[in-house]
């Protein structure tokens, strides 16, 4: 068996997340894990992801792999996928890996860009990939939040998983904003994300720079880990998984 990494992009806007799911052949998992199947003869062939963005999260550098038995090259292969992916998915690199490698197991480093315009006016071109804002944010209030989430943490007030026996401490290496026009970008980057953490973090920022919450009330979260006090859920279309690193 031959271990093969890809790393793929994708617009979730109509799929039902990463996830392979018996009620839909809707989603990213799926999709490729038919296409393999129907190159390699046999039916089924198991893509494994670096992560399961969720329903209507796009990925710019999302990072699976899968093993067959195949005498193709690495090109002919990427050539075969792309030709029977939808236009809305694509494999942008593929090589061999050793046959212990793992693309979820072995990730060290995650980094999601979450996108916000910022503005009353319409974002029509890349309302797709924009949370769209009017009220104006105070960007230093969430700034210096968003410093107190940095480190190694228990992130359980983050997240919407509600009883898990795994670990839900994380480390955060850095949150950056950037302001680029009426768009705010905030930029993630860490050892791992727990289920929709990254938009729950984001969500809990937002009430900062609105004036909603004390900047300080995010320490109280890490804390007592109670998700009923943190930060709304926003909108899955804001968010991309940019990298993956090993």
């Amino acid at each position: 068996m031959r271990n093969f990494k890809i790393i793929l992009q994708y617009e979730g806007t109509r799929y039902q997340g990463w996830q392979r799911q018996d009620s839909t052949e809707n989603t990213i998992q799926g999709k490729l894990e038919a296409i393999l199947g129907k190159m390699t003869g046999k039916g089924f062939v198991q893509v494994n992801g670096s992560g399961r963005t969720d329903s209507g999260v796009h990925a710019l550098g999302q990072t699976a792999n899968f093993k067959i038995e195949t005498d193709m090259t690495p090109q002919d292969i990427l050539c075969y996928i792309n030709r029977y992916l939808p236009e809305d998915i694509g494999v942008i690199d593929i090589c061999e890996m050793p046959e212990r490698f793992h693309s979820r197991l072995n990730a060290k480093k995650k980094t999601y860009v979450y996108r916000i315009w910022n503005s009353p006016l319409p974002c029509v071109f890349e309302r797709r990939y924009v949370y769209e804002l009017e009220e104006l944010l105070d960007i230093s209030a969430m700034q210096r939040a968003a410093a107190l989430l940095i480190g190694k943490h228990d992130f359980k007030a983050f997240t919407s998983t509600k009883r898990s026996k795994k670990s839900t401490v994380r480390t955060i290496e850095r949150i950056d904003m950037e302001k680029r026009g009426n768009e705010l970008v905030l930029t993630y980057q860490g050892d791992g994300f727990l289920y929709h953490m990254v938009r729950i973090l984001t969500g809990t920022l937002i009430e900062v720079g609105m004036h909603k919450r004390d900047e300080h009330s995010v320490q109280m979260l890490l804390e007592k880990g109670t998700r009923e006090l943190s930060g709304t859920l926003v909108p899955a279309k804001g968010l991309c998984l940019v990298a993956v690193e090993y």
